[in-house]
């Protein structure tokens, strides 16, 4: 008998709000969902309805204001990757994957094994001395990924890693972060706004409301895995994206 999944993170009533000088910003509000672990869930919302805030709540960046953020360990590691890779530009690809573990004081044989080891995982073997200034933006976002596996993290947040990218770099970059996933079974929570790209990657989509951000609609992605691009012609998968397509339309009419 095959037992249920256990759920890595639960958030409750979460609400966050922002002051200064200018006023007081309402980023968040009533904000409750979970996640499972080695689920891959995606989030999409308008511009401004707090998905990036959110990410940062989540990975200890921003404190909540309101409710609370509970992970199934006591001490969970999270990685986040952002849209801009933010390598190190005077560091090789080999340097950047490893550095986390360098900052923690782990030997130098361990560090340059577990490198290795990421680096053959995203599909860059043989650019491992190379420079970020040599590589182009898709393997950038890789390397990016890769570091932040480096700890070996409980659950991976991914604030639109492909937005900046070309379309057809953007469809081999989602190919490949299934790969990755697959492969290192993590949780992952990812900020996108390509409804298509939404579907095609997760087990559920969640649409966030305009600001202040709650959980509009929580929607269960019933394609089969592993997943091809064919799927995305399907009816199917068209009905799903009219749902979520009414469900962000309705957001928008609103602001």
């Amino acid at each position: 008998m095959t037992s249920s999944p256990k759920t890595t993170l639960t958030v409750q009533n979460l609400g966050v709000t922002f002051s200064d000088a200018s006023g007081v910003l309402h980023a968040l509000h009533d904000l409750s969902f979970t996640l499972l672990e080695n689920e891959f869930v995606t989030l999409i919302g308008p511009s401004g309805s707090g998905k990036s805030t959110l990410l940062r709540v989540l990975a200890g960046l921003v404190p909540p204001t309101e409710g609370n953020v509970h992970y199934n360990t006591a001490q969970p590691k999270v990685g986040l990757v952002f849209q801009k890779a933010n390598l190190m530009p005077w560091r090789r690809v080999i340097d950047n994957v490893g550095l986390t573990l360098e900052l923690e004081g782990v030997s130098r044989e361990t560090i340059h094994d577990r490198a290795m080891e990421l680096v053959k995982l995203v599909g860059l073997e043989g650019f491992e001395k190379t420079y970020p200034q040599d590589l182009s933006g898709g393997m950038a976002q890789r390397v990016a990924i890769a570091r932040s596996l480096m700890q070996d993290p409980d659950m991976l947040l991914l604030d639109e890693p492909f937005g900046s990218l070309d379309a057809l770099t953007r469809e081999r970059m989602g190919d490949e972060l299934l790969h990755i996933w697959q492969a290192r079974q993590k949780t992952v929570l990812m900020v996108t706004h390509s409804i298509s790209e939404a579907l095609y990657l997760s087990d559920r989509v969640l649409v966030l409301s305009s600001r202040p951000g709650t959980i509009k609609l929580d929607l269960k992605v019933t394609l089969s895995r592993p997943r091809t691009p064919d799927m995305q012609y399907a009816n199917e998968f068209n009905i799903l994206a009219q749902q979520l397509r009414q469900s962000l339309s309705e957001e928008i009419e609103t602001l």
